[in-house]
């Protein structure tokens, strides 16, 4: 997974033209990763404010206005991308974003091995 960071910091010092240019780069890097069969998945993500967070707690859930973690880094986007990790590190070096603000690549884990 392909997993972008940003913060409205870095997002409002950007230009309209960056912004742009971040909105091109993607959709070219979705449309190169379909037609390669790499994409399984890409989304952005609304701002955090919108978020809300579940915890249960004694069996009563519980839930509160807002993201989870107080940062000024939030997950903005990702990507789930079929590949070696050499190939995945290649492509969010490619992401515009990692220019500004930083792409995190993980492992996304095999549920197959989970007892159930």
């Amino acid at each position: 997974m392909l997993m972008i960071y940003s913060s409205p910091e870095s997002w409002a010092g950007l230009s309209a033209e960056q912004r742009d240019g971040i909105t091109r780069a993607h959709s070219g890097l979705m449309q190169e990763l379909t037609e390669q069969g790499l994409l399984v998945s890409a989304g952005g993500l609304a701002d955090p404010i919108t978020s809300t967070t579940v915890t249960v707690r004694d069996g009563a859930t519980q839930t509160t206005d807002g993201p989870y973690a107080e940062a000024k880094e939030h997950l903005a986007g990702y990507y789930v991308v079929e590949c070696d990790l050499d190939q995945a590190i290649g492509y969010a070096a490619r992401m515009p974003d990692a220019e500004y603000v930083a792409v995190e690549v993980r492992p996304v884990m095999d549920p197959s091995g989970l007892e159930m």
